[in-house]
């Protein structure tokens, strides 16, 4: 059994530690680790030169971790992600030659500018933590962490994620601009060297391991489940929602919300933590009606709609 204490240490000594990269966004890190604390994907939709890689970056840093980044382009095809088997001809025998997604944290920079097919090849390895190549199954490592950013403002020469896809994300934020001081502090803190050079790692592979055995252990009442059910539930017969929240979507809810909680410092999981997860976690697995979207309906509005529509469990 995980020691609670030393797994929100943990927690914030690795928030604590991106913090000094990554400067006036603590909602956005925060989220960030309550992915990767609860075992899941990150997905942020942001423009260029906010801060997306250098997020992945010292959080690779930060746990003693290898990082790998991809960058997507519609030439990618799923062996430059996944490996090839090559014949050794001196050995004579097949040998795989892993790719980049054999890793700790991996960056899918710009992941909507792959085809389907190269998107698809990340599908196993974010659910299942392996890969199949030609028949046979390679496990990835323990602490396998994504962390893959689009652009939401270009769209030429890009594919839109499909559902299937983006079910596999446990959160969708954003990191958006600075605050004018905080830009200041950037300038500031780049004037000789760059912060992510110096930046040493804070916990152990270990202790992430213990980390995300703790936020499995946060306890989650019948009514705070049946009060997230229903969070989700909603989102399905939601006017103008096409498609609604998957019982994934309750899962992970319920794991981020976990996460939450272990950063909050409580053995249990209150309606805060539900509430303040569920649109990151919900809003980007809606698919709204085309007439609906057009009328200015968006998901984080179905989403908002349905807190405030849901009792909360008291």
């Amino acid at each position: 059994m995980a020691d609670p204490a030393q797994a929100r240490s943990t927690l914030l000594s690795l928030a604590t530690n991106i913090g000094r990269v990554i400067t006036g966004k603590p909602e956005a890190v925060r989220l960030c680790l309550a992915a990767f604390a609860g075992g899941m994907h990150a997905l942020i939709e942001d423009v260029p030169g906010t801060g997306k890689t250098t997020l992945a970056k010292a959080l690779a840093r930060s746990v003693r971790g290898v990082f790998q980044r991809i960058q997507f382009t519609p030439d990618l095809l799923p062996s430059d992600i996944l490996g090839v088997t090559v014949f050794n001809q001196q050995e004579q025998v097949f040998r795989f030659h892993k790719g980049p997604v054999f890793t700790d944290i991996l960056l899918a920079d710009e992941i909507n500018r792959a085809s389907p097919r190269t998107q698809s090849a990340l599908l196993e390895a974010m659910a299942e933590h392996q890969v199949t190549v030609d028949g046979t199954m390679h496990g990835l490592g323990d602490t396998f962490f994504v962390i893959a950013t689009q652009n939401p403002v270009e769209y030429h020469g890009t594919y839109p994620l499909p559902e299937a896809q983006l079910d596999r994300f446990g959160v969708r934020f954003r990191l958006g601009y600075l605050a004018a001081e905080d830009e200041v502090e950037v300038l500031a803190m780049h004037g000789r060297r760059r912060p992510l050079d110096v930046l040493e790692p804070c916990t152990s592979a270990e202790e992430v391991a213990a980390l995300r055995e703790a936020v499995g252990e946060i306890a989650v009442s019948a009514e705070i489940k049946r009060y997230l059910v229903e969070l989700v539930g909603a989102t399905r017969s939601a006017n103008g929602v096409r498609l609604g929240g998957s019982p994934r979507a309750s899962l992970a809810l319920m794991r981020a919300a976990q996460a939450l909680a272990l950063f909050d410092g409580l053995d249990y999981v209150a309606p805060d933590q539900v509430q303040e997860a569920a649109e990151p976690v919900i809003a980007h697995r809606l698919s709204i009606d085309p007439e609906a979207r057009f009328s200015g309906l968006t998901a984080q509005r179905v989403v908002e709609d349905v807190l405030r529509r849901v009792p909360v469990p008291t």
